[in-house]
């Protein structure tokens, strides 16, 4: 119990800093913040303790794949923010994160051998 409200506190304070440097002069760092590694942080000590080091190779190789769906979330917001309001190119750049994020997940599947 002790663990999952102190992953909550990270993800409360990530929430606080977006908001707080949203409303600064230096408003852009604000999309710099959930770059934090903290949920990959998590993610990393759990299957590098319950797990293999060499699952751990994998899990961070396909972290650094994930960046792919990422990348084009980015750019669709920032292509459809010049024609559609904001929970549009919201929804549809998040939609856009679901079809990358499932494509990604089928090739790796395919791909990648999994290591045991």
């Amino acid at each position: 119990m002790t663990s999952l409200f102190l992953k909550s506190l990270i993800g409360a304070a990530a929430v606080l800093l977006i908001a707080l440097l949203s409303k600064s002069k230096s408003f852009f760092i604000a999309g710099l913040v959930p770059l934090f590694p903290s949920f990959a942080l998590i993610a990393h000590y759990i299957v590098g303790t319950e797990r293999s080091m060499a699952d751990l190779r994998v899990t961070a190789l396909f972290g650094l794949f994930s960046l792919f769906p990422y990348a084009a979330y980015l750019l669709a917001v920032y292509q459809l923010s010049y024609r559609f309001s904001l929970v549009i190119t919201l929804l549809l750049a998040t939609l856009i994160w679901l079809f990358s994020a499932g494509l990604l997940l089928a090739i790796w599947v395919r791909a990648q051998p999994m290591v045991s």
